[in-house]
């Protein structure tokens, strides 16, 4: 009698345990915001100002789930962009170009984005200052990789080190090896 009291209570807890990672999944890109960056002029490309100010007036107030570090969780927007982004692999590249038939970098990720319902700014040195930022060790796929120390080019990060872009003429829209630029900045939307 006593062993199954004890394993139902483990499958209880078990049980539970599996519904709080489930539950925090969702919720993990808004842990992953940073609040009070030091870095950039603080836009979040979202019109909504910056997130998780607070008045020191010890007065409580709702906690906005905001941290002050990015974790290495990919964002459901950012995944969803990187998927539409693919299905322009091998396409031209054209310097401005918008699609549908050909991209420049910026154009690319605008309307990769816009697919999951993200308006970003035109062009990669706009880019560089909307989102979020992620430190490099919080890279992740989806998140916008602003490219060579003026922020000239952009890219969506897939993972194992590869960015997918529309990189120049003569080069089909694709993969390449982030590690051939210079990181201006990484963005998460």
């Amino acid at each position: 009698m006593q062993y199954h009291a004890t394993r139902r209570v483990r499958r209880t807890l078990a049980i539970a345990a599996l519904s709080a990672c489930l539950a925090a999944i969702p919720a993990a890109p808004a842990f992953a915001v940073p609040t009070g960056s030091s870095s950039g002029s603080g836009d979040t490309g979202s019109g909504t100002g910056s997130a998780g100010s607070s008045s020191g007036s010890g007065s409580s107030g709702s906690s906005s789930g905001s941290a002050n570090f990015a974790l290495p969780i990919s964002s459901p927007a950012g995944l969803i962009a990187l998927t539409a982004a693919v299905t322009q692999t091998g396409k031209p590249y054209e310097w401005g170009g918008t699609g549908p038939n050909a991209w420049d970098c910026s154009g690319l990720v605008q309307w990769a984005f816009h697919q999951a319902g993200v308006n970003l700014p035109r062009t990669s040195e706009q880019m560089a200052h909307a989102g979020y930022p992620v430190p490099l060790w919080a890279l992740s796929p989806g998140d916008v990789v602003v490219l060579n120390s003026d922020a000239s080019h952009v890219g969506i990060y897939v993972g194992f080190g590869q960015v997918f872009n529309a990189y120049g003429n003569g080069v089909p829209v694709g993969l390449a090896p982030l590690s051939q630029w210079e990181i201006n900045s990484i963005r998460r939307f």
